[in-house]
């Protein structure tokens, strides 16, 4: 049967089509929600739709989300980002994976990397075979076969080379940026296709009496702002998702004590690192994550074990470099909204839920909702399904993050504080404890969100916090161990050479993308 195509241009008529989105709230979730949307739905677009972010100059905005994940490049190749520019623009750093320090065990040290442990040998991941020959006899750290852990150990950094898997590019990356920066790259971006900014404070919700939707928001100087999609990225209190709509809250407290946190900008070092430091303390943890133009740091705590002025002084002791500021202090219940779109209203960033950046996820938990609402976007009926789909893939990526960052918590050998006597002893999901239990007794790595960590990020998390196998999938024991031993020697090598040809990261980014000015935001840490 023959089909007419539409027209290549002109625009598209749907009566029902999305006419008007409000974004309440700016910073890293306003933004980052803005500049996709205006991409497609913006100047040019067949299908154009105004799209409006309203500021507030009197809340400020909380960038704790430096650290980032290698999707990210995606996030930013799905807009036409130059990639020198915004590294340039935003006083970008490399970043290959998150070092750990006294996580499990004081004295402890291991690297979670971005990359595999080498290739598949007989379809089974390399590290069970690692586990054989270590039973077997002397084996070095299985770190030694994660190209990204050895480039971390030895500062060096450039991306990945070449089309034939090697360890050239057996790795990945992600990046370090000032959050207040990328927020204003984006806001450029967004604004350039059309899309709108009203500064203002929101005083009041005005709700359609005939279904509870949202049909406008009230500025403080008497503005009226109406819609069709409003998009909620006002923070922690959740304006319109939970003042609004009351979507309610699952606290995760009893299983993630942290509920407090301090961050401060010290001056840079020399040494510029590849990568995020996190170090165990007795009441929590603290970041490290170097930029160009300062290191951002920050101090994650329960203070139900210890006091504000205790997390202060562990904080500034904990910094390499100048304080350039006093801490600012944060208060947060770690959770998500029960559900993130209600009738006319989605919440992203820290409006949807929290959990603590252990693992830089904060960002990630912004794109990806983002991708979905493009994903599940509604006509004026909004479908009911499309709302109920979006909120059953982001809970079950919620979770999944939660469930990763309990992990850290739970396999502490850690007896020397209240906290972490209570750490070890809390409860977790069954899910989880089934994770743990059949790594433990087997080396098999149940992965239950496909999407999310990868099992070679699971197995560095395991194997770091001490979690030795008592055995290994026995279909290895097919292969000659001799020639086993060969290979894994060869890989090595092969990494080891390949690194040390490397240059020094900080020299990579003089060379190739140094910022060509301090930045003037210096209020994300």
């Amino acid at each position: 049967m023959k089909t007419t195509e539409p027209p290549a241009h002109g625009p598209l008529t749907n009566d029902k089509a999305i006419r008007k989105i409000v974004i309440v709230g700016g910073g890293t979730a306003g933004w980052m929600a803005a500049a996709p949307l205006a991409q497609r739905l913006g100047q040019g677009s067949r299908q154009p739709c105004e799209i409006i972010l309203i500021e507030s100059p009197d809340i400020g905005t909380i960038g704790v989300g430096e650290a980032t994940l290698p999707t990210i490049r995606h996030y930013n190749l799905s807009l036409g980002l130059d990639g020198a520019d915004f590294i340039k623009k935003t006083q970008a750093t490399f970043k290959l994976g998150i070092e750990f320090k006294d996580w499990g065990h004081v004295g402890n040290r291991f690297f979670h990397g971005f990359g595999d442990f080498g290739p598949a040998i007989d379809n089974r991941s390399p590290y069970m075979h690692w586990l054989r020959l270590r039973r077997a006899g002397e084996m070095p750290s299985y770190e030694e076969w994660s190209t990204s852990t050895v480039m971390a150990r030895q500062n060096r950094f450039t991306p990945p080379q070449g089309d034939r898997p090697s360890a050239a590019n057996a790795y990945s990356f992600a990046f370090h940026f000032d959050a207040s920066l990328y927020a204003a790259y984006l806001r450029e971006y967004a604004m350039r296709r059309g899309a709108g900014r009203i500064e203002g404070t929101i005083v009041d919700v005005e709700l359609r009496p005939e279904d509870g939707f949202v049909a406008a928001v009230k500025l403080k100087d008497g503005r009226r702002i109406d819609g069709d999609l409003f998009i909620d990225c006002s923070g922690f209190r959740g304006l319109l998702i939970e003042g609004a709509m009351k979507a309610g809250y699952e606290d995760w407290s009893a299983m993630l004590p942290c509920n407090s946190a301090q961050a401060v900008p010290c001056a840079k070092v020399a040494k510029l690192t590849p990568f995020t430091t996190s170090t165990a303390h007795a009441a929590g943890w603290q970041w490290r994550i170097p930029l160009q133009h300062r290191t951002g740091n920050g101090h994650v705590y329960c203070n139900g074990f210890t006091s504000d002025e205790e997390a202060t002084r562990v904080l500034l002791e904990g910094l390499d470099g100048e304080a350039q500021d006093a801490p600012r202090q944060l208060r947060f219940t770690t959770g998500r909204r029960r559900q993130q779109w209600v009738k006319n209203v989605v919440a992203l960033g820290l409006a949807s839920g929290f959990l603590e950046p252990l693992e830089s996820t904060s960002i990630q938990l912004i794109m990806d909702g983002v991708g979905r609402l493009i994903q599940y976007f509604p006509d004026r009926d909004f479908a009911p399904a499309l709302a109920a789909e979006f909120n059953r893939k982001m809970a079950f990526q919620y979770e999944s993050i939660r469930d990763f960052i309990i992990l850290h918590y739970k396999l502490t050998q850690r007896s020397d504080s209240e906290f972490w006597r209570y750490c070890a002893a809390m409860p977790i999901p069954e899910a989880l404890q089934h994770q743990i239990e059949l790594f433990r007794s087997s080396g098999r790595v149940a992965i239950r969100d496909p999407e999310g960590f990868a099992e070679p990020s699971w197995v560095s998390i395991l194997l770091g916090l001490g979690v030795m196998p008592r055995s290994y999938d026995p279909l290895v024991d097919l292969i000659d161990e001799q020639a086993l031993r060969t290979h894994f020697s060869r890989v090595r090598t092969a990494i080891a050479q390949t690194v040390a040809g490397m240059p020094d990261h900080g020299d990579y980014i003089a060379r190739h993308v140094r910022a060509e000015a301090p930045a003037m935001a210096e209020n994300a840490a």
